[in-house]
């Protein structure tokens, strides 16, 4: 049994069970004619319940008592939307997108421009939360009337990579920032065009999304050198590349690139050089 401890505002309830667990309540009209001590009745298949951490709980109430009730709405919509599609998220995603929501509005509004300039990337690498950002883009130009541009998706995206369960401690940002730069040395040092579109471009993508996320995350391959002097032999060029990336992460993020992980950089840049017909 679940029993009403504060109405936040029409859409938002804060609700504590018999063993004395708060819970949020997020369900479009449960806090209409509802006081303290009600008991919360039958619901409806879109009520949330969201147990949050006591800080988060915190803030969301704070949140939720400062702004427009339309926000929560959007960000329940938003989420539902995405764990249809098989994502699983820790419950700070219901604070930290509904604050980004209002934020983004606000921003618009007031005419203040904000380029992410990572959209390519997070559309490559995250394709799936990008898709759901986009729909959510459509959600808040209806609601709104305001013209939010379609890169927001991209703002969109990172929240929901980064609240995914299993992945709350990485930064989905700094990932796409990582790999956009890879990609620069790459081309630059190269003649790849990596876009994605093609079975080795995408490849070359995947490889470069899994070893950012094992840098950030502090699990790197080891120091096992025997197959980078096998690429250095077969494919120096690739191996040289792949060094100028090692030189790059030392300058730039203090972290020593172990030879496996360049051996397997140096794999992908010279697979990814070759035509896709040839596979």
């Amino acid at each position: 049994m679940q029993i009403i401890k504060k109405v936040l505002n029409s859409s938002v309830v804060l609700v504590e069970d018999d063993r004395g667990v708060e819970r949020v309540l997020l369900g479009k009209g449960i806090g209409f004619a509802h006081r303290p001590g009600d008991v919360v009745p039958p619901g409806a298949h879109d009520r949330v319940f969201v147990e949050l951490r006591e800080t988060d709980q915190r803030n969301f109430v704070d949140l939720v008592s400062q702004i427009p009730v339309d926000f929560v709405e959007l960000t329940r919509r938003i989420v539902a939307d995405a764990e249809s599609e098989g994502l699983e998220f820790d419950p700070h995603i219901y604070l930290a997108l509904t604050d980004h929501l209002h934020f983004a509005i606000e921003r618009e509004r007031r005419g203040i421009a904000i380029v992410n300039r990572l959209v390519a990337e997070v559309r490559n690498l995250y394709p799936l939360e990008h898709r759901i950002g986009l729909r959510a883009v459509g959600l808040l130009r209806e609601k709104f009337g305001v013209d939010i541009p379609t890169d927001e998706a991209a703002n969109i995206a990172f929240h929901l990579v980064n609240a995914q369960v299993g992945r709350e401690d990485m930064d989905a940002a700094g990932v796409v920032s990582l790999v956009a730069s890879i990609i620069k040395i790459v081309t630059h040092a190269s003649t790849i065009a990596v876009v994605g579109d093609d079975l080795h471009g995408a490849r070359f993508l995947t490889h470069l999304h899994f070893f950012a996320e094992r840098l950030f995350a502090e699990r790197m391959l080891g120091d096992d050198d025997f197959l980078l002097q096998t690429m250095r032999t077969r494919h120096p060029d690739a191996v040289t590349t792949a060094e100028r990336v090692r030189t790059f992460i030392d300058r730039e993020y203090g972290v020593a690139v172990p030879d496996e992980e360049v051996a397997y950089l140096a794999l992908h840049i010279a697979r990814a050089s070759l035509p896709a017909a040839s596979d």
